[in-house]
């Protein structure tokens, strides 16, 4: 955390003014200040001053100087502010909530000495601190004071801990006491804690430790018990002064110190479990800090000084913006405060565990807040200000929050909803569901208070979509489980949670009363529904109409009005209900009758007086009576009866309301008598539960009372006569027996035959109650009773009778039964017969007539058929030998197979017709092969084609067509079913038939002709491939013709045609479209072309508006220009960049030049400010006038350009006299001169320079006479002859120049003979530079004709011994130069060599090159590409010179791809430990530990080379004194992870070490810092998978899943470590930048990962061993100690091992293992670890074998 000044409250006074105590309110809003002159100074949170008033003596005589305040607290609720003062007093001031309320003292608390500090730490409850050592609580509810405990020294400071709980004070001895009002579980003790070495001033109790500081200069951090735990000493330090106050922050986790002119800041580290130093805040001239307060927020501290200053600081850890709208500030690791942007308010988002808080997120329309930390979840609603904090164990960020209830968030997360209610810190609910829709999950928290329900809390889901669960929240039960019989898509609580509506996929809306169980459907079509706020009424509409239900509980009774649009929305306020409507363009708003909503209101609260008052001034209705039921209803249940005598009476239930009556007077009787209501009165009671008809709690209630007539007489009075007779049995009735006669005459009076025979049954009577049964026409019961008793059987009358009335009842069955049982065994069968009960008719003629029992099983059959029973009747017809009425049975039956069965018993004539109709149903079933088969058999093999073709198995169809039709007929066939396809619609069917007879172009066709174009485009891809481009362009241009842009671009951008899109699109005026194709698909310029023509279509403000748009008008105003469109580029200059006109304006006249159009480009050239250049046109076009003008008028400086102009086209027309004349007007005579010359005109031009330029007379002179010897002869003959006439004279410089002027270029022996004259005379007769400067012009003539030595010699002749060399290097002369060089200057010896280098580096003629030079030699080679050579060469040379070359060679192999012939070359030359290599080598470990297929048996060789390499590269970095530790250890983990994926790669190779190489790529985890992580755990997870180990494979496949998200989402701040903590597998992997396993294996990895985990069986746990820590780690859990990696399986060497050097060691079953299998299968791999480890070891043990 970092302090930085905000603002100075208070200025600082000249002298010592102390600001002696400052506090901030508990709402933050507030911030005190009490100054030296014992004024309270009140600021608002901004720093702005509100406020102010003065303290006041304990007594007035002393005066306003007779007291110091030592302290100040305001109250929790911000409203009172406590002031503790030196003359032994504490004043309690109330200060009201506003500003400016008046100030007054509501509590005095006087003590015994003086206040020395004071804290306010909760209600009610002041704790200050006495000068006489005692710690007193003032109470400022009874006005007390009291002692918490007492010291013998002088309270020197107080503080109290983050939750005000506890307090600490500090004394003058140094002694530390602590006191807890509630420890809050901690089992913290209590009393003297520590000894501070001086006065602890500065006291501070943070959420972790205490830290103390005085006048030592140490700051000291004591642990909860007092034990030193961290001690800062500035002791020291000479700027540092004494300490002289703290205070902690409200999270707990910072304290601020001050001293003189600094503060100290410390942040507590929860990694480090130590207090942490931060940046000190040092300000000159601050001195002594005397006071310190934290606002309650943490947002802010304030600090006063000895001066009297107040300085205000910000103290953050960082400050984010999140969307532009809130402003988050983290004052704390664990407290975060969100601020609204727009509003201002602000959130103290806060852990109450103390963790820190990861990340915030403001979701759910910017009003809830979401943040994490380590274990917990912050939940907060902004516009309530209600946070909670939830135990939550992280899962990657993967929960979805859904914050459509304003009472709870829901939290989705891996199949299990978690409700979490705001303000409330435990998790209100978790269910496991999959359907997480807010629709689909309701949720009612207190929503509507009920009479005796202080906690209502109901949640509804789905378990699955066609079950609804509901949950009583508070008691955390089930509720109910209601299963539909269709997909269920809204569901909604009413707002007690006792009503559940929901609606299902067929739109039918349902009702749910959770407290019966019922379901009633209550609309058969719902598109809308929604319960009305604060009421129990339901609003839906049904098509056309708006549904209401005022009284849910008759959902019978239904309102219904007209609709003419749809419902989108219910609006209930200001005691108005409104349905909103939306009919077309407008919305319509229906009024419901609140008069009856506030019915089922009152009803809730319980008020049933005034429900009823309310139904009685309505008319009766069908929703009033069922409201009347509903009250009638309630009243009853809360025994308010009179009230359910009014609901009976308005019903016209008229017995009910007798009744009801009647036991009113009877409650109003006992009333009287015994007081109360009377409802309690045993009458009255027992009469309700008769009206309940609960008649045996009536019983009760009357037997209880002892009045057992009353009971008897509501019996007898509701003729329950059976009940009443036991009530008299049991109370042993002297009337019992009378009862008795009298219920049987009852029964007989009343025709009750049936009951008066059980009676006398009962009795033992059993003929009187066999003719009471008869009578009563029973004769099946008399039958009964008659089989039940021996001594009736053998009556023959009573059997008769009794048969008699049964078959005359058509009772059979039963009269057999009664025949059989008295041996009359053929009537029976008859009977058995005709009551159809085959089965005893069967077993009883088995027995008795075996002939006859084939007839009864078909007849049997025959009435099975009859009741539609035909598989019951398939097995008695077969019983029966019926074959073809079984087989018809089987197929009504639809019992397939049995009739396949019985089919194949029959012959083929009459099977065939049945095999058609089975085989239709296998068809239908989709079971095609067998289908096939049937309708073979039945000799329907069309049928069966017909059924492939159906199917769409065309194959199938296809095959069985050729086995019986010929390819023609197959052809002809197929194309004539794809034109019925094509003409049902059916084009994806016709399109398979064509394909299958290799006819696409028909298909095609057919897509053509439908406009299908995309499967037309499809299949020309795939048949002709050639015509793609072609075929996109005509669907292009159809598609354009037909105005379907869009489809058409489409096809023209697939042509790989873009501008004919743009144009399309030009053509059509959508100029957007073809900016963006132009933009897309064009080149880098294209589209600014389109924008340009676009602007132009526009023209005006729109086109400059357009172009600045896009950043092109520029460009588009050049490019007018440049084209020529100047209308448009002076349009858009004009408008927008008026700078740019005298350009425009310039390349217009330009163009009207190049038109002809002088006079316009006349005009042009003057406005763009440039005159000259019209001049100068004229001047071109020889227009003397016009340029005369122009200049005269625009360009003064031109005029002398016109005459000078005019004089050269006199000249040319040798008009002389003219032409000078115009050139003196000029003032330019030199050209006059010069004109003259060219004209040969000598004369005129020496009188002009005599007269005008007499200064170049003499030079004029020279050259005429050189133009009269020029005269005299002609050619290099005259020019020769001039110069021996030189010579002869001794003109020597002269006859030189001649000399030096002969050029013939047909005489080249002519012209070297004049050059070597020339020198020859220059070196004899001239001073030493003329011949100098003659010698380096002739030389490199002879040069240029190739006369090298002659060069070289007159080089020589003048010591010019480096140009000589020159000569001869450029002639090739290598020899001559090296000569020269030796004999004249040995120096140019080196020269002249490096420059043969560079002539054969330049040639070529590396071979040459190599005797001279090898290293450049080497260069030349490596620079072609001719690596072998350089190697070979480079070899010859020292180890050093060929390993810089192979390492050049394996870098450049590396950028090429081919990183495994880089590997190659180091197998092969070695690995030198040259620090410059190291990349290289790593490079080559990432490249092969990130190739892919490398791990299996295959790829052995590759990972044994690499090791080879790597073991080389040890070897040598192990020899050389050079190396860093580092490095050595970093590439010897490479080799060993090398070693491992060789040794797995053999262990591949042999089945029998499958859980070897399972073992290696486990042991491969502890090194994913070196390994792509992700690759890792795959590999991982699928060995432990194919070798059963199910816990680690879905452990590892599991991180596998959660490090392929984390690289899709680009950081690894989701994973969950906690599966791998106590192990040696890092956290701390870099991310791979890309995917090593591809999707599809991933996909079956997620698919595996999902099935397993729904295993109970499974346990995500990784394998422990007898250490009690996770078996492959090297590290042990609890102790710390290490063991070494087993060389064959990289698992720890416990124990039982074979140590093959130190520090080197296999487990001894696993050697064994391995080396069995190598020699039982001989494999190369193996030996080849073997004898690498030998290597590598530097020996093995002893094995009686070898691999002979």
């Amino acid at each position: 955390m970092q302090l930085r000044h905000v603002r100075t409250l208070l200025a600082p006074q000249d002298g010592t003014a102390r600001v002696t105590c400052m506090a901030w309110s508990a709402s933050s809003a507030r911030f005190a200040v009490c100054t030296a002159e014992r004024v309270v100074l009140l600021y608002d949170e901004q720093g702005e001053r509100r406020d102010k008033f003065s303290t006041k003596p304990a007594d007035a005589k002393y005066g306003r100087k007779s007291y110091v305040v030592k302290g100040m607290a305001f109250s929790p609720d911000s409203t009172k502010l406590a002031i503790g003062q030196t003359d032994n007093v504490v004043y309690v001031y109330r200060i009201g909530e506003e500003w400016g309320d008046k100030k007054v003292i509501c509590n005095k608390f006087i003590q015994t000495s003086a206040v020395t500090c004071l804290l306010w730490p909760a209600e009610n409850i002041i704790v200050f601190g006495l000068a006489e050592g005692k710690v007193r609580l003032a109470n400022t509810k009874n006005n007390k004071s009291s002692t918490i405990y007492g010291t013998d020294s002088y309270v020197v400071s107080l503080t109290s801990n983050v939750s005000g709980r506890g307090i600490l004070s500090g004394h003058a001895d140094g002694t530390i006491v602590r006191f807890f009002f509630d420890d809050e579980g901690s089992g913290e003790s209590q009393g003297k804690l520590a000894v501070h070495p001086c006065p602890p001033y500065a006291l501070a109790w943070a959420s972790s430790s205490i830290v103390a500081a005085g006048c030592d200069k140490k700051i000291v951090a004591y642990g909860r018990e007092g034990s030193v735990i961290q001690t800062f000493d500035y002791s020291r330090d000479s700027s540092e002064k004494e300490f002289t106050t703290a205070a902690t922050s409200p999270s707990g986790q910072s304290i601020v110190l001050g001293s003189y002119d600094r503060l100290r800041v410390l942040n507590w580290s929860p990694r480090r479990s130590a207090w942490e130093e931060g940046k000190p805040k040092e300000i000159a001239h601050l001195y002594t800090i005397t006071a310190l307060a934290w606002k309650r927020d943490g947002s802010r501290i304030c600090a006063g000084t000895l001066c009297g200053g107040v300085e205000q600081f910000d103290c953050c850890l960082r400050k984010t913006i999140y969307k532009n709208k809130f402003e988050m500030t983290y004052v704390g690791p664990s407290q975060v405060i969100v601020k609204n942007l727009s509003t201002g308010t602000r959130v103290v988002l806060k852990s109450q565990y103390g963790y820190e808080i990861d990340e915030v997120k403001i979701l759910g329309k910017d009003r809830y807040l979401v943040a994490y930390t380590s274990d917990t979840l912050l939940l907060g609603d902004v516009s309530s200000n209600k946070l909670s904090e939830v135990a939550w164990q992280g899962s990657g960020g993967n929960e979805k929050f859904f914050f459509d209830n304003e009472n709870v968030c829901m939290i989705f997360n891996a199949g299990e909803l978690t409700l979490v209610e705001y303000g409330s810190n435990d998790i209100l609910g978790s269910v496991r569901t999959e359907f997480v829709n807010p629709h689909l999950v309701s949720v009612r928290i207190n929503e509507r208070q009920q009479r005796g329900v202080d906690e209502n809390k109901r949640l509804a889901y789905l378990v699955d979509i066609k079950t609804i669960a509901t949950v009583d929240l508070v008691g955390g039960y089930n509720t109910g489980t209601i299963s539909h019989d269709s997909k269920i898509d809204w569901l909604e609580l009413n707002e007690t949670g006792h009503k559940l509506l929901f609606r299902d996929k067929k739109m039918r809306l349902q009702l749910y009363d959770i407290e019966s169980s019922t379901k009633t459907t209550i609309l058969n079509y719902c598109s809308y529904v929604q319960w009305v706020p604060g009421s129990d009424v339901v609003v839906a509409q049904n098509r056309n109409s708006l549904c209401i239900w005022y009284n849910i509980d008759a959902p019978e009774r239904v309102t219904m009005f007209p609709l003419k649009g749809d419902i989108v929305g219910l609006e209930r306020n200001d005691g108005k209900t409104e349905v909103i409507v939306s009919e077309g363009v407008n919305t319509v708003p229906y009024t419901l009758d609140e008069g009856l909503i506030e019915f089922g209101t009152a009803i809730d609260d319980g008020d049933y007086h005034r429900a009823a008052a309310f139904l009685e001034t309505l008319e009766m209705s069908t929703e009033t009576e069922a409201m009347w039921k509903t009250l009638s209803r309630l009243a009853l249940e809360a025994r308010q009866l009179h009230i359910a005598e009014r609901c009976f009476a308005a019903l016209g239930n008229m017995a009910k309301a007798r009744f009801l009556h009647e036991t009113n007077v009877i409650a109003d009787q006992a009333a009287q008598e015994h007081g109360g209501d009377g409802t309690d009165h045993y009458l009255v009671r027992a009469r309700l539960a008769m009206l309940d008809k609960n008649y045996k709690l009536a019983e009760m209630i009357f037997l209880e009372q002892n009045a057992p007539e009353e009971a008897m007489d509501m019996y007898q009075e509701l003729h329950m006569w059976d009940e009443c007779i036991v009530v008299a049995k049991a109370k042993g009735h002297p009337m019992l027996e009378k009862l008795r006669r009298g219920y049987y005459q009852w029964l007989l009076d009343t025709q009750q035959e049936e009951k008066a025979g059980e009676v006398q049954e009962g009795q033992g009577d059993y003929l009187a109650a066999i003719s009471l049964y008869l009578r009563a026409g029973l004769p099946a019961k008399a039958a009964r009773l008659a089989m039940s008793r021996d001594e009736l059987l053998t009556n023959e009358d009573v059997i008769d009778r009794i048969s008699s009335a049964l078959i005359r009842g058509e009772l059979y069955e039963q009269a057999g039964d009664l025949l059989e049982k008295v041996g009359n065994t053929r009537k029976a069968l008859e009977c058995y017969g005709k009551g159809s009960a085959f089965l005893k008719a069967v077993e009883l003629a088995r027995l008795a007539f075996p002939a006859e029992v084939v007839k009864l099983e078909e007849a049997w059959g025959d009435h099975l058929v009859q009741q539609k029973q035909l598989d019951a009747a398939i097995n008695h017809y077969i019983e029966a030998r019926c074959s073809i009425k079984a087989l018809e049975a089987a197929l009504g039956a639809r019992q397939w197979k049995k009739a396949i069965y019985i089919l194949d018993l029959q012959d083929r004539q009459t099977a065939a017709k049945y095999y058609l109709k089975i085989a239709q149903h296998y068809a239908a079933l989709q079971e095609y092969q067998v289908a096939e088969e049937l309708y073979i058999k039945g000799g329907q093999t069309k049928d069966a084609i017909d059924m492939y073709t159906q199917a769409g198995l065309w194959e199938q169809a296809h095959k069985l067509a050729l086995k019986c039709m010929s390819q023609e007929e197959v052809t002809v066939l197929y194309i004539t079913q794809a034109q019925e396809m094509e003409r049902q619609g059916k084009y994806k069917e016709a399109e398979r038939l064509y394909i299958t007879v290799n006819e696409p172009d028909l298909a095609i066709t057919m897509y053509k002709k439908c406009k299908m174009y995309d499967e037309m485009v499809c299949l020309v891809s795939k048949y002709h491939k050639d015509l793609l481009g072609d075929t996109h362009l005509h669907l292009g241009k159809e598609l354009e013709a037909e105005g379907r842009l869009q489809e058409a671009e489409y096809h023209y951008l697939e042509a790989k045609d873009w501008k004919t899109t743009v144009n399309m699109y030009r053509m059509n005026d959508m100029w957007e479209e073809a900016y963006r194709v132009a933009k897309a698909y064009g080149g880098a310029n294209s589209h600014k072309h389109v924008a340009y023509l676009w602007a132009k279509s526009l023209g005006g403000e729109a086109a400059v508006k357009l172009l600045s748009k896009f950043g092109l008008l520029e460009m588009a105003i050049d490019h007018a220009t440049d084209s020529g469109v100047f209308e448009f580029a002076f349009e858009l200059a004009r408008l927008s960049m008026k700078q740019k006109m005298p350009d425009i304006h310039l390349k217009y006249a330009m163009f009207l030049e190049d038109e002809g159009k002088f006079e316009e480009a006349e005009g042009e050239f003057i406005k763009a400010g440039k005159p000259k250049e019209a001049v100068l046109m004229f001047v071109h076009n020889q227009n003397w006038d016009a340029a005369q003008r122009v200049a005269e008028a625009h360009d003064p400086d031109s005029v002398a350009d016109v005459l000078v102009g005019q004089a050269q086209f006199a000249f040319e027309q040798r008009e002389f006299q003219k032409a000078e004349a115009f050139l003196l007007r000029a003032q330019r005579p030199e050209l006059a001169i010069k004109y003259y010359k060219e004209a040969g005109m000598w004369s005129e031009a020496l009188r002009i320079c005599k007269e005008y330029l007499p200064g170049r007379l003499a030079e004029l002179q020279e050259e005429c006479g050189r133009e009269a010897g020029k005269k005299g002869s002609s050619g290099p003959e005259g020019l020769l002859e001039q110069a021996r006439e030189w010579e002869q004279a001794g003109e020597h410089a002269r006859a030189v120049d001649c000399y030096l002027k002969v050029r013939d270029p047909s005489n080249s022996v002519l012209v070297e003979k004049c050059l070597l004259k020339a020198a020859e005379l220059a070196v004899k007769f001239l001073d030493q530079s003329q011949s100098m400067e003659v010698t380096r012009t002739v030389a490199p003539q002879l040069v240029a004709m190739k006369k090298y030595s002659l060069a070289a010699e007159l080089y020589l002749n003048l010591d010019l011994v480096r140009e000589a060399i020159d000569a001869l290097i450029e002639g090739e002369e290598w020899s001559k130069a090296k000569h020269t060089a030796k004999e004249f200057d040995p120096r140019s010896e080196e020269y002249v060599d490096q420059r043969y280098k560079e002539y054969l580096k330049k040639q070529g003629k590396v071979d040459s090159l190599v005797g001279i030079d090898v290293m450049a030699a080497l260069d030349i080679y490596a620079k072609q590409g001719q690596w072998e050579k350089c190697l070979e060469v480079a070899a010859k040379q020292s180890y050093q010179v060929l390993h810089k070359y192979v390492a050049l060679y394996a870098t450049h192999l590396i950028c090429e791809g081919c990183w495994d012939r880089a590997l190659h070359l180091y197998s092969q030359h070695g690995a030198p430990a040259n620090p410059q290599n190291f990349n290289i080598y790593k490079r080559l470990f990432v490249e092969m530990v990130n190739a892919r297929g490398r791990n299996c048996a295959e790829a052995y060789a590759g990972w044994a080379e690499l090791r080879d390499v790597l073991l080389a590269l040890c070897e040598n970095l192990a020899k050389s004194s050079e190396a860093e530790p580092a490095a050595q250890e970093e590439f010897e983990r490479m080799l060993l992870i090398c070693h491992y994926c060789a040794a797995r790669a053999a262990a591949q190779g042999l089945p029998q070490l499958d859980t070897m190489a399972a073992q290696l790529s486990i042991s491969l985890l502890r090194h994913t810092d070196l390994l792509p992580a992700d690759k890792a755990f795959y590999e991982a997870g699928m060995a432990a998978k194919a070798v059963s180990w199910e816990n680690m494979a879905f452990v590892f496949l599991n991180r596998f899943l959660d490090l392929s998200d984390a690289i899709e989402e680009g950081n690894l701040d989701s994973l969950d470590h906690s599966d791998f903590q106590q192990t040696d597998i890092p956290f701390e992997v870099p991310l791979p930048a890309q995917q090593h396993v591809p999707e599809e294996q991933r996909e079956e990895v997620r698919d595996w990962v999902l099935t397993v985990s729904m295993d109970q069986r499974l346990q995500q746990v990784l394998p422990q061993d007898e250490r009690g820590t996770y078996e492959a780690s090297l590290v042990a859990a609890g102790t710390g100690a290490a063991s070494l990696p087993c060389l064959l399986t990289g698992y720890p060497v416990l124990g039982n091992k074979i140590e093959l050097r130190p520090g080197r060691e296999v487990k001894k079953d696993a050697w064994y293992k391995f080396v069995m299998a190598v020699k039982t299968s001989h494999s190369p791999a193996g030996q080849d670890v073997i004898e690498f480890l030998r290597r590598w070891c530097g020996g093995l043990p002893s094995t009686s074998f070898s691999f002979q």
